[in-house]
């Protein structure tokens, strides 16, 4: 198979047509949103309006049937933006709806993914607990089978857009004795009995966006509301993750980006010694260094963009991707600030609010130290691929909205 690092005519166009939406929708108002904490759900409605919420579902279940470098183009441009926003496309696309598009019965497609695709609800993903993060095997979320139904009990934390989501795909162990055999799936829908969801509140960063928790008192659940088997959920939740990694790989790429892009302005602007401290090789190092990162974390990205477009498992090299990304991210911000002195100390230049951004993803969807080990049991031959349920999707195009409109919509 050739690899073309070319954009096509439909990448441009997607990049073209989410830089036009942040520009418009975004900058001028994310300042005032992260220093207050304002969510503004209107945005994810207009993303919608653009096709972004289906972004790589198949068009018939409701998706705009983009490729999966659209999809990277996607997240990185909105992160360029604010993390907030990237997050919505990696809960409720990455981590729900294409899971729901690989595992889901056509039954289930039809009344959860068809709505989410086309952005009519609003979904995200629940398999963090208070005290369960990285051992995922050991879940203390419950279900217990009971008729025709199952009744879980249980807590998630750290999920994103729990108080904004209508549609919940959670994980729960049927029998605990079994570790990673016995979880299982379930889509929980806002509005059943014994399902709240509540905010947490004095995060560090992603502040326009909202975290929260779900909490399950014997919510009694449909048995067809079950994703796969008993004792599939494991495989199932893990299969999302390498489809959530792909996303936040992207965005860290758009947030290294931005943190370029500020800096770069301010090495032209600021001036001491007598001239632009762009010409300061200090300076320049520490731009250099972002601009290899970026590219280098691009170019995984895209990479494991390339193997999903051909239905190929991709777990490392998603995972090499969001590893280096986010660590790059994180670095690019930290320089980004000494570039700009005590002014980047201030909310007065977005850089501060890039560094409280850019920690959270050294940490979800796989620490970086987990990933270091992912890394070496694959050089080490400890760890090989087995094939999952992996769609080869087309490159479809952007076919939401035609050229001569798609700069346009979403206009308020």
């Amino acid at each position: 198979m050739a690899i073309d690092f070319r954009l096509t005519d439909e990448n441009r166009l997607v990049q073209e047509t989410v830089r036009d939406f942040v520009d418009r929708e975004i900058n001028p108002y994310i300042r005032e949103w992260d220093a207050n904490g304002e969510v503004h759900r209107e945005v994810f409605v207009k993303m919608a309006e653009l096709g972004l919420l289906g972004a790589p579902i198949h068009e018939a279940w409701g998706g705009s049937g983009m490729d999966y470098l659209s999809f990277a183009i996607i997240c990185e441009e909105l992160e360029r933006a604010d993390t907030a926003f990237r997050v919505v496309q990696s809960v409720h696309v990455g981590l729900n709806s294409l899971t729901l598009m690989q595992w889901g019965t056509d039954e289930q497609k039809e009344r959860w993914l068809v709505p989410q695709a086309r952005g009519e609800k609003l979904a995200t993903f629940g398999l963090t607990e208070p005290g369960v993060g990285t051992d995922a095997a050991n879940l203390a979320t419950t279900a217990r089978k009971d008729g025709d139904s199952y009744v879980l009990n249980g807590e998630k934390i750290w999920i994103s857009i729990a108080d904004l989501a209508d549609h919940f795909l959670v994980f729960a162990s049927v029998d605990r004795a079994k570790r990673h055999k016995g979880v299982t799936a379930f889509v929980l829908e806002r509005g059943m009995a014994g399902l709240t969801t509540g905010t947490l509140h004095g995060k560090l960063g992603i502040r326009a966006g909202n975290t929260g928790t779900i909490q399950m008192q014997d919510v009694r659940v449909p048995v067809e509301h079950r994703i796969g088997e008993e004792g599939e959920g494991f495989l199932i939740a893990m299969s999302a993750i390498d489809q959530g990694r792909f996303t936040v790989a992207a965005g860290n790429v758009g947030l290294a980006q931005a943190c370029l892009d500020a800096s770069l302005r301010y090495a032209h602007e600021r001036h001491t010694f007598g001239d632009e401290i762009g010409r300061h090789q200090l300076v320049k190092q520490m731009l250099a260094k972002m601009v290899g990162g970026i590219e280098a974390g691009r170019l995984l990205v895209w990479r494991a963009a390339f193997l999903k477009n051909h239905g190929i498992r991709n777990t490392r090299e998603t995972s090499l991707a969001k590893w280096f990304a986010t660590d790059h991210a994180v670095a690019s911000a930290l320089d980004a600030i000494q570039i700009h002195g005590a002014n980047g100390y201030s909310n007065e230049f977005p850089v501060e609010r890039y560094l409280r951004n850019s920690k959270a993803a050294v940490i979800y969807e796989g620490t970086s130290q987990l990933h270091t080990l992912i890394q070496a049991d694959y050089a080490l031959g400890y760890r090989e691929d087995r094939p999952l349920r992996c769609e080869p999707l087309p490159a479809q195009g952007f076919e939401r909205l035609p050229v001569s409109t798609a700069a346009g919509a979403g206009r308020a």
